[in-house]
């Protein structure tokens, strides 16, 4: 390591016996535990590592609901944070693990100093992975599954337990992790040079290899010759994401308006709980009650004609994602409904209420420049807000919105984004800026519409909302989601739609990882750990 002398030999030699002390501790506990650990790996369970916020991991808690669902112990390693789902927080067969989490700040440093902090960093996550697999999980878990990226250290934590106690290793491949490190350093760099071979290194053999497009595997297949089993498994929705009903719409926004910080004149009037900005009760003819015979008016939520249109993108504010692009977008819809107003005052764009969900480095940053705008150019027609949302609400918002999103433009340009598997599973219309294998997902003109800059990203805008709410190419985008028949011809769809995760999972992983055992064997099986449970908590 070349040290810095701006920074202090002491600083720098400091990291360094740092991480030895904690090499050598871990070094020894390991040894400890081989000489000890007679256990083969127990039947019919998996440990999931994700090094980042289990709560922001949605592939991998499906991942977990789905072996959980089928009676596999499932052990979950990864750092605390956002809620995970509700349902797998009470699922029986599930148990957390949480990790140390290093200090945010690194992230934040400037190149030099990231650089220097890194084995430290480094040091916190192998001691807390390796605690997990080798002391705090019982007995060895037959599966590893790995989210990848992360990349440093997970794939070679991972390959080392294995090794360590005979499970089978499974990667997911999300994206590749030299290329996300790259747009932090430079392509050119020699640490991305050797992160390329360690993630080929620790990568390439495993006992199956999980990828999120077909792209993906075509190309790890071919320049790293993976050596395992090999699926594509693409992202689909869970069964509970739905369009939401004006009942539902209703509730929500009771709930969210109070939080929502836009000026209250910029909506239409409106007087919660009654109405909401986007829904008004009504009431119905008069009818029978189904308990007696006396006839009343009942109330019902419904749609309102001058509501605003609601726009949505999620986004992890990161510089794989150009935020900057949809700022200038809504500037230029802010001028066409102006102009529009002025030129055919008959046919007026709605207001548009933009919201943006997720946490991230650059958020701060980008709604500053969002509210400096809106207030230099005084917005009449678009109002933006960021929030941050439990899993049913985020379901629940995507259902009740008009128009998706999708700034995802992808470091390696194999990955698809999950929010527009979440938009189509609300059978929500999307925009997607373009990049290499997204025909894999959204088809142009028929589920959503692909843009290339923020004045194309316009256009379409004005284009979907033109007669809103009555428009003619939403609901033909809205129809064409709904009747998509799944890329599978054997898998079985949701009412002719999308296959589920749930239904795509079984199809797909369940062979890999369950073998198929008779209705007795799996009574017995949840016999035998309900026993297990039982005597660890008399113990």
């Amino acid at each position: 390591m070349k040290y810095d002398p701006s920074l202090g030999w002491d600083i720098a030699l400091s990291i360094e016996l740092f991480v030895a002390a904690i090499l050598v501790l871990m070094a020894y506990k390991i040894v400890k535990t081989i000489k000890n650990d007679a256990f083969s790996p127990e039947y019919r369970s998996v440990a999931i590592l994700v090094l980042g916020d289990i709560g922001r991991s949605p592939r991998m808690m499906y991942h977990a609901q789905s072996f959980a669902g089928h009676n596999v112990q499932t052990y979950i390693i990864a750092y605390k944070g956002s809620k995970p789902l509700p349902s797998l927080l009470s699922m029986s067969h599930v148990q957390f693990l949480y990790i140390p989490e290093p200090p945010r700040f690194i992230a934040k440093l400037p190149r030099a100093l990231f650089l220097l902090a890194m084995p430290a960093k480094i040091a916190i996550q192998v001691w807390g992975i390796l605690d997990a697999f080798i002391f705090q999980i019982p007995h060895p878990p037959q599966y590893i599954l790995v989210q990848n990226p992360p990349t440093i250290p997970s794939l070679a934590l991972v390959w080392l337990a294995a090794r360590l106690r005979g499970c089978k290793v499974i990667i997911d491949w999300h994206n590749l992790g030299y290329t996300i490190l790259a747009m932090r350093l430079g392509e050119k760099s020699k640490f991305v040079s050797l992160a390329e071979k360690f993630e080929k290194t620790f990568g390439r053999t495993a006992y199956a290899h999980l990828f999120v497009t077909n792209a993906m595997k075509d190309h790890l297949v071919k320049k790293w010759d993976l050596q395992g089993k090999k699926v594509v498994l693409h992202d689909r929705p869970p069964s509970y994401f739905h369009q939401s009903t004006p009942s539902e719409i209703h509730d929500l926004f009771v709930r969210l308006m109070p939080f929502i910080d836009t000026d209250l004149s910029w909506f239409p009037n409106y007087n919660l709980p009654a109405t909401t900005p986007f829904t008004e009760v009504l009431k119905s003819p008069v009818s029978f009650t189904a308990d007696t015979s006396l006839l009343e008016r009942r109330t019902m939520p419904s749609l309102r004609h001058e509501r605003p249109a609601l726009l949505i993108t999620s986004t992890s504010w990161t510089p794989d994602e150009d935020f900057s692009l949809l700022i200038e977008a809504l500037r230029r819809y802010e001028i066409k409904a102006r102009h529009q107003r002025s030129t055919n005052p008959k046919h007026l764009l709605p207001k548009v209420l933009m919201f943006v969900t997720g946490k991230g480095p650059e958020r701060a940053k980008y709604m500053r420049e969002l509210q400096h705008l809106k207030n230099e150019e005084q917005w009449e027609w678009v109002r933006c807000m960021s929030l941050w949302l439990e899993p049913e609400d985020y379901s629940r918002l995507l259902g009740s919105c008009d128009v998706g999103i999708s700034l995802h433009s992808s470091s390696s340009g194999l990955d698809l984004p999950m929010k527009i598997v979440d938009m189509f599973g609300c059978h929500l219309p999307v925009c997607a800026l373009n990049f290499a294998c997204l025909n894999e997902l959204v088809k142009d003109k028929h589920n959503g519409l692909i843009f290339n800059n923020a004045e194309e990203l316009t256009n379409q805008l004005e284009t979907l909302l033109r007669g809103f709410p009555r428009s003619e190419m939403l609901e033909n985008l809205r129809s064409n989601i709904a009747s998509t028949e799944a890329r599978s011809p054997s898998s079985r769809t949701r009412g002719g739609g999308w296959n589920t995760w749930e239904q795509n999972w079984d199809e797909k992983i369940k062979p890999l990882v369950i073998p198929e055992v008779s209705q007795k064997s799996d009574e017995w099986l949840e016999e035998f750990l309900n026993r297990k449970r039982q005597n660890a908590t008399t113990q």
